[in-house]
């Protein structure tokens, strides 16, 4: 299979070809794409150095598949480009996500909506992912009312320019600066750009996204998105009412059974997730799990993700590896017009 990987030099394309590696992903030819001022060097995938293409080239040669990670508007410039030539492009941008006429999909809840009709699909947002991983089989059991969260996320989630930040600031260095304030020995509540409701994008990313992940409007969200000072890995307090009432044991059994969610849950042992565990880590990770006992039919948990791994390359390449399985890629582009 031909893939091209746009956005290979960025940190979540540089995830991305490990998580391919990683799950032997079929690749027969790999086209490596990224900006202009990266065009001819070179990047190493499976013991194997490839050189770095422009997204013309790319379109040239006629992938079957693309995944993209390189921003919102190259997103909305060349994926339907991509997409007319045949080529199914997997989409790690806010770009398509609302769509209406998108997909937006995490594997393990709702990949059976995919079909070869879909030629551009959309990956949600990383925090997003992580909590409806462990929404969704609550919320089939129990009927989720209302989900409050608030998020305390890594600065990889903004991308190079914050983890410099960050390194520079421990390390007593001036340098450019990615957020408007220090963030070492700080916390930010501040993710994406504010709207005039007062909200930032992300949160509103956390508001509408599980809904049509879940395709249910049913339900409400209300989120707070913050920053704080770890290198990797996003964790979430998250506070849902459910229309029907729950036992803790069975919470925990649901959780574990689910594909991909990993309880840890002990308080006698301190045991709980955290960022530096789930670091380079697939599965998302759920904890101090216990009743609300200010609200009927209302539960706390505490979920904790890789936020460059599932909740962006890995659920990318799942999505992939979904297509290949149900035989929903065009086989050879060069023969279809």
């Amino acid at each position: 299979m031909k893939v091209a990987v746009v956005g290979a030099t960025g940190m979540v394309g540089e995830v991305m070809l490990k998580v391919l590696a990683e799950r032997n992903f079929p690749i027969s030819e790999l086209l490596l794409v990224a900006s202009e001022r990266s065009i001819g060097k070179t990047l190493e995938f499976n013991g194997e150095e490839y050189s770095i293409i422009g997204l013309s080239d790319a379109l040239a040669a006629r992938p079957q598949l693309a995944i993209f990670s390189a921003g919102g508007d190259t997103s909305l410039e060349w994926a339907p480009k991509f997409a007319e030539v045949g080529t199914t492009v997997v989409d790690n941008s806010s770009a398509w996500r609302m769509d209406p006429t998108k997909k937006l999909i995490v594997p393990e809840i709702n990949a059976e909506e995919l079909t070869t009709e879909d030629k551009i699909i959309a990956n949600p947002n990383c925090s997003t992912i992580q909590m409806v991983m462990a929404l969704a089989p609550l919320h089939k059991k129990y009927q989720m009312k209302r989900v409050v969260v608030s998020t305390y996320q890594s600065v990889s989630g903004t991308g190079i320019k914050a983890v410099r930040q960050l390194e520079n600031e421990i390390a007593g260095v001036e340098g450019e600066m990615a957020y408007p304030y220090p963030i070492g020995r700080n916390a930010l509540p501040h993710c994406d750009v504010f709207l005039e409701n007062g909200y930032t994008k992300e949160e509103m990313k956390l508001a509408r996204e599980p809904q049509k992940i879940l395709n249910d409007r049913t339900f409400s969200v209300s989120a707070t998105a913050v920053r704080i000072p770890t290198a990797g890995g996003h964790s979430e307090s998250v506070n849902v009412e459910f229309e029907n009432d729950f036992e803790l044991n069975e919470v925990r059994r649901l959780l574990n059974d689910t594909p991909g969610v990993t309880v840890q849950d002990n308080p006698d042992t301190n045991t709980y997730p955290m960022p530096i565990y789930a670091h380079n880590k697939d599965e998302v990770f759920v904890g101090r799990i216990r009743r609300d006992e200010t609200q009927r039919n209302t539960l706390n948990m505490w979920i904790v993700s890789d936020n460059l791994r599932k909740g962006a390359a890995t659920n990318a390449v799942q999505i992939a590896e979904y297509l290949v399985a149900h035989e929903l890629l065009v086989k050879n582009l060069s023969y279809d017009s």
